[in-house]
């Protein structure tokens, strides 16, 4: 970071309270290198600390989760809840299982979560958890016990007007089930806005599912129309085979786009004349690796392990698996391969130096807080649903999306130009979200 008068000891002062959390660090970074102009132009923001305050959690819940597996050997994970910042509603984030979950990941989640939420315009605050916890491999009746004993300890944190989870990594419908059961025989109360990403049938919302890949295609699709472009005909590369992935797939070929690879942990899937989508669900849902699409595809459909997708040329770039997978050295090999435009559909998936190269190079870049908060507001129209008791139907859901997604667009183009910075999403997204959160935060006081 290069050093400003203002923003050089803030970040200095996260490090040293957060030792360790390597992507808390970097996701801080990322957003406090837009904010000088900011604090420049609005010198109430730093006395007020308002930074500083944003950078710390309101709540960090850490506790542990017993449980049995089928063979009743006993188990023990750690759970999280980093409830981030409620100045503009409710604690609203997901919940994520997986192995590679600790403190610092939770946070960073929540860090992101609190800014994005504000950029839907919908009144959530930031939060994000999880587990250790690795669900695959395990049965039906393992993750059920798994998430009844987490939800016995995290229920007493939770509440449609306190805190909100949904599902992330790890967590689908199968997951909240489980947990919003357990919630409802502790509590006595069917509360269907206490969790979202819920079934149809109990309090879910079409679209849901759809939502965060539909979104981060629609945006892409504002993007290039800026430049009076679109996805018609493009090449689309998309990192990733799970839920964000299958549908930008999905939405992206809709709109004429040819989507041509698609990965997972263990190499990617190359199909020059645009991927079989039905032949790529049916693998997904049975639990498949994308190797196995491969192969049942035949014809030029290839199975790649030696190498990161990025090295496939196409004209549109859709990270959509985990954090830090686009490297300075994966930017360069899309440049030279002539992309328009790169957007996160995971969180934080390209790191600093790759997001500079692009950004030198003219790419047009959408940051995971702008482009991949489709699904969260989508759990926010969820909310909203279940407080009337109302149901809707999947057509009315998904223009409510595109709507938000048009707005997101809108707000973080128009507030890089406001900066200086036009075309700059990035610096747009951060300052936007950050205006919305800050403005609340001073508003209601020394809290």
């Amino acid at each position: 970071m290069e050093p400003t008068s203002r923003i050089e000891p803030l970040y200095a002062a996260v490090l040293r309270r957060n030792p360790g959390e390597k992507e808390f660090h970097q996701a801080v970074r990322e957003v406090l290198e837009s904010l000088q102009p900011v604090l420049d132009r609005h010198p109430h923001y730093a006395e007020t600390a308002v930074v500083e305050r944003l950078c710390e959690p309101e709540r960090q819940i850490v506790f542990r989760v017993p449980w049995a597996d089928d063979r009743g050997r006993i188990h023990v994970n750690r759970g999280f809840r980093v409830e981030f910042n409620s100045a503009i509603g409710p604690y609203k984030g997901g919940l994520r299982f997986h192995p590679s979950v600790n403190l610092g990941i939770v946070k960073f989640l929540g860090f992101e979560q609190t800014l994005k939420n504000a950029l839907t315009g919908k009144p959530i605050g930031g939060a994000k958890g999880g587990s250790d916890f690795d669900p695959k491999g395990r049965s039906d009746a393992e993750v059920m016990r798994f998430c009844q004993s987490f939800m016995t300890e995290l229920y007493r944190h939770l509440g449609e007007h306190t805190d909100v989870p949904a599902g992330d990594i790890g967590v689908g419908t199968r997951e909240i089930g489980y947990l919003f059961g357990q919630y409802r025989r502790i509590t006595n109360r069917f509360e269907s806005g206490v969790l979202t990403g819920k079934g149809i049938g109990w309090g879910g919302a079409p679209g849901r599912p759809e939502a965060t890949g539909y979104g981060l295609v629609v945006f892409t699709q504002q993007m290039l129309s800026t430049r009076g472009d679109s996805l018609d005909g493009k090449r689309v590369v998309v990192s990733g085979a799970g839920n964000v992935a299958l549908h930008a797939i999905e939405k992206a070929t809709a709109l004429g786009a040819v989507v041509i690879a698609c990965s997972d942990s263990r190499g990617y899937v190359v199909d020059p004349k645009g991927l079989d989508l039905d032949l790529l669900k049916e693998v997904r849902e049975a639990r498949g690796r994308v190797e196995e699409y491969a192969e049942r595809r035949g014809g030029d459909a290839r199975f790649v392990t030696d190498a990161p997708v990025w090295q496939v040329p196409c004209e549109v770039a859709l990270p959509c698996a985990t954090q830090n997978e686009l490297t300075a050295e994966d930017a360069g090999e899309l440049i030279r391969h002539g992309v328009l435009a790169v957007a996160e559909g995971a969180n934080m998936p390209t790191t600093p130096d790759a997001v500079e190269l692009l950004r030198e190079a003219g790419v047009l870049f959408a940051p995971g807080k702008a482009a991949n908060a489709g699904g969260v507001a989508t759990s926010a129209l969820e909310m909203q649903q279940n407080a009337s008791r109302d149901s809707w139907t999947f057509e009315y859901t998904e223009q409510r999306l595109e709507e938000i997604m048009r707005h997101i667009h809108d707000t973080c183009f128009e507030t890089a130009e406001r900066y200086g910075r036009p075309g700059d999403y990035q610096l747009g997204a951060n300052i936007a979200g950050f205006e919305l959160v800050a403005d609340a935060m001073v508003a209601q006081g020394l809290i």
